[in-house]
């Protein structure tokens, strides 16, 4: 497709764009397209060069630190010269006292209040909708429609009695542990109402508390009669439902029909990794997906078993406290949004020089323009935020350009100073290495540190290219240099002040339909003192939330800020094979695997504009895919290739296995189209064979340049 500019100033804007800024965007602020356009001309315009500045700073270091490998190639890694070396050449940073971050005007769901975190792609509306909606969900249907319960009718559209009552049970089982009453068992009551400020729960002509009588905190209907009761744990809350007449009800006495789990506290609303937008089509679906959440009527009609159905956002919820007063809990989860990064421009506004804007100057100023219809309402920030994730930042330069960004969105927009507020992805070597510098020059914005390990084990690949060949990816998890990042981050949170005022979290369970092992598996996010962590859908944040009934996290943190700090010496510990001994079978079964998420991720994001999805890997195991998970398995084989472990031939022929593979199990896919019917015309498999043989001299490996010029003559091609 070609793009229809108007010349507004010194820019060349896409014609579409500016007629939603215009029309949509800047509609009911105070701020007029004319002082808007003149305002972001010249911050743009003053922007620009210092980002083209950062980024050239990235590859000026990286080509100092392959010469250093190749010179020092044979040799044991002294771990002192090397991070003498990176001190002389600004890699490293020295570091100053230390101090405590001065964010102010956070909401609860950030300070106060532990939980799940959603990542949704912004840019398709309905699962942007049921994200936001995610905060209540049914902890029974949950449960039920998951591999946590087994039973015969597992995965049957037929009901199952004995699984809904192994639900109820599991149920059951959990507030006996975390919410128990005095004297019995919530397995057996009869029955619950309200009397005198309490929570009476019936049994056997008997009246029980709960031990912990603040637990219950309200409930709606007659007193005598509720037709629900809201109970809370460490500040979250379940809602039971009693229905009798529910066909969910019909072997409970007490007439317990669901429970309501608060699930996803804060969403982030992606604009990068799981999005494709390209143009400014696409990010017009994103900046009008954002503004609608914003002004809280974004809605979605759809088709569904025969059924026409129409989503839009829920209401917050209202209750009767214990104290008989009116009481309302947040009906939808705090939304975030996540920028995209520094690296990337965008053909949607060109500059007076012709060169593309940089994507992330773009995002900061119209993700905050829609942000500002909030700020009169108070429905998303209660406490008057903006909550913007800036991900891949490399160091504390970058971090302190951001904070120049957002001064400048501010200053344009009259908004009060650090009114914006930034969350740090800890995902780049340079910036866990710098973490607290980092988060120095963004003190007074700083809401949230979050390691992201898929793309930090891409940046570590990339950085330590010339060093030798990587371990495989399987080992990465229980390398020395992982462990020390986990535990680096969680540190410097803790000594910068983040308990009680800021979020410290940890990364996706990218195994949608495993959540047993998840339930067993993601509970060591919050012992390692995380109090937020991701999760890939609704069902996913009503389960992970029952981790946050476990464990007090802010009582966690205390115990952990008495423990050893990881050392910079492990973080800097380069996870290469000094003596490969891996047999042929070995190397080509990790480059198959590699090869072939890699093409189940790329093919949908070349041909049909897919940004995250869940990919069956080699062994028909859905896993979600994102172009984090893509820079690993490109960086992994480039490095290989690069060190000799395999060639590029033999990865050719990998691929081209694998892509038949893919096409297979996307054989039920009618938009589908096969990579192997012509290897050569097939774009999305030239665009994964180029991430690979072209990945050693992508900019710090990221894979987002070839797949936006890919995705971008596909869809000129499709028009």
């Amino acid at each position: 497709m070609t793009i229809s500019y108007k010349n507004i100033n010194n820019l060349k804007v896409a014609e579409d764009l500016l007629l939603f800024v215009n029309n949509e965007l800047l509609k009911d602020t105070n701020i007029s397209p004319e002082k808007f356009w003149s305002g972001f001309d010249k911050i743009t315009h003053e922007l620009a060069p210092q980002n083209k500045k950062l980024i050239e700073k990235r590859e000026n270091l990286q080509k100092k630190i392959d010469a250093w490998h190749i010179k020092n190639k044979g040799n044991h890694i002294d771990i002192q010269k090397y991070k003498k070396f990176l001190i002389d050449i600004g890699y490293l940073k020295k570091e100053g006292p230390d101090f405590k971050i001065e964010t102010e005007n956070v909401d609860e769901e950030i300070a106060d209040i532990a939980g799940p975190q959603l990542v949704v792609p912004v840019m398709n509306a309905r699962y942007a909708l049921n994200a936001a909606n995610a905060r209540w969900v049914s902890l029974y249907d949950s449960l039920y429609g998951t591999n946590i319960i087994e039973s015969e009718e597992g995965g049957s559209e037929r009901y199952d009695p004995n699984r809904g009552q192994e639900v109820i049970k599991y149920v059951r089982e959990f507030f006996d542990t975390y919410i128990p009453i005095d004297g019995t068992s919530w397995k057996n009551i009869a029955g619950l109402k309200i009397k005198d400020k309490n929570l009476i729960i019936l049994k056997d002509d008997y009246e029980y508390f709960l031990k912990d009588r603040e637990k219950f905190t309200g409930y709606r209907g007659e007193a005598n009669k509720p037709t629900a009761v809201i109970i809370e744990n460490n500040k979250l809350h379940f809602e039971i439902i009693i229905n009798p007449k529910a066909f969910s009800a019909a072997h409970d006495i007490a007439g317990i029909s669901d429970v309501i789990a608060e699930s996803a506290i804060s969403t982030i609303c992606d604009n990068e990794d799981s999005v494709a937008a390209v143009d400014s089509e696409d990010k017009i679906v994103c900046y009008k997906n954002w503004l609608g959440l914003m002004k809280g009527d974004l809605k979605i009609e759809f088709e569904k078993n025969g059924k026409n159905l129409e989503r839009k956002l829920n209401p917050d919820r209202s209750y009767i406290s214990r104290d008989g007063k009116g009481l309302k809990l947040h009906g939808r989860s705090l939304l975030l949004i996540r920028n995209v990064g520094h690296l990337m421009t965008n053909p949607s506004i060109i500059l007076k020089d012709g060169n593309e804007i940089p994507e992330g100057i773009m995002d900061a100023f119209f993700t905050t323009v829609a942000a500002l219809h909030d700020l009169k309402k108070k429905r998303n920030s209660r406490s008057g935020s903006i909550y913007i994730v800036k991900p891949k930042m490399h160091g504390p330069e970058e971090t302190d350009f951001t904070n120049l960004i957002f001064s400048k969105v501010e200053e344009l927009l009259e908004l009060k100073k650090f009114t914006c507020k930034i969350g740090i992805m800890d995902e780049e070597r340079r910036t866990s290495t710098n973490l607290k510098e980092c988060i120095r020059t963004l003190k007074n914005r700083v809401f949230f540190i979050n390691t992201g390990f898929l793309d930090r084990t891409g940046d570590e690949m990339h950085t330590s290219m010339e060093a030798g060949p990587m371990i495989k990816k399987g080992e990465m998890k229980t390398s020395k240099w992982i462990n020390a990042y986990e535990n680096n981050n969680v540190d410097i949170g803790l000594k910068c002040g983040f308990s009680g005022k800021a979020q410290i979290g940890k990364g996706m369970w990218a195994m949608p339909d495993k959540m047993k092992e998840m339930m067993e598996d993601k509970i060591n996010h919050l012992k390692s003192g995380a109090n937020c962590a991701w999760v890939p859908s609704p069902t996913a944040a009503s389960l992970h939330s029952l981790h946050y009934h476990q464990i007090n996290i802010f009582e966690e943190q205390l115990k952990i800020k008495k423990r050893d700090h990881a050392k910079l010496d492990d973080l800097l510990n380069i996870p290469i094979k000094n003596k490969p001994d891996w047999s042929e079978k070995e190397i080509n079964e990790e480059l198959s695997n590699s090869s072939q998420t890699l093409l189940g991720y790329v093919v949908r994001w070349i041909d049909q504009g897919v940004g995250c999805s869940k990919v069956p890997d080699i062994n028909n195991v859905g896993l979600m895919e994102d172009r984090a998970t893509l820079r690993i398995s490109s960086q992994h084989i480039a490095n290989w290739i690069h060190h000799g472990i395999t060639t590029k031939k033999k990865v050719l022929e990998i691929m081209k296995k694998m892509a038949k593979i893919v096409d297979k199990q996307n054989n039920n896919d009618e938009r589908y189209v096969n990579m192997s019917d012509d290897y050569e015309r097939s774009r999305a498999f030239k665009t994964a064979c180029e991430l690979v043989f072209k990945g050693k001299e992508q900019p710090s490996g990221y894979t987002e340049p070839l797949l936006h010029s890919n995705r971008l003559k596909r869809k000129i091609n499709q028009n």
